[in-house]
């Protein structure tokens, strides 16, 4: 009885924070153009798979050895551009076999 009791206690205790993650709102700002300190006020109580979590990447530049942006986005986006680049590459490579290569006739 005691262990069922403590069960209790600790899921009512914990329902109120569950139901603040899943009620926050996405930024307000693009998260990119969000300082460090901005997105890790943001981020604060949020779990790390929450779908408006914000990661930030460093990306190489095009054309530079050196130079990398700073990329930042939601998990939510994250996926979304995952998926894109994805689809992109399935659409190209269907493409390239569909496509004769040399027409030499």
């Amino acid at each position: 009885m005691l262990n069922f009791m403590a069960i209790a206690l600790l899921a009512a205790a914990s329902a109120p924070a569950a139901e603040a993650n899943s009620e926050r709102a996405p930024p307000a700002r693009a998260p990119s153009e969000m300082t460090n300190a901005e997105i890790k006020a943001y981020n604060d109580g949020l779990a790390m798979t929450h779908p408006y979590y914000i990661k930030c990447r460093k990306i190489e530049e095009i054309g530079s050895w050196v130079k990398k942006a700073r990329v930042c986005r939601t998990n939510e986006q994250w996926k979304q551009a995952w998926a894109e680049g994805n689809q992109n590459a399935r659409d190209t490579a269907e493409a390239m076999t569909r496509a004769p290569v040399n027409s030499s006739n």
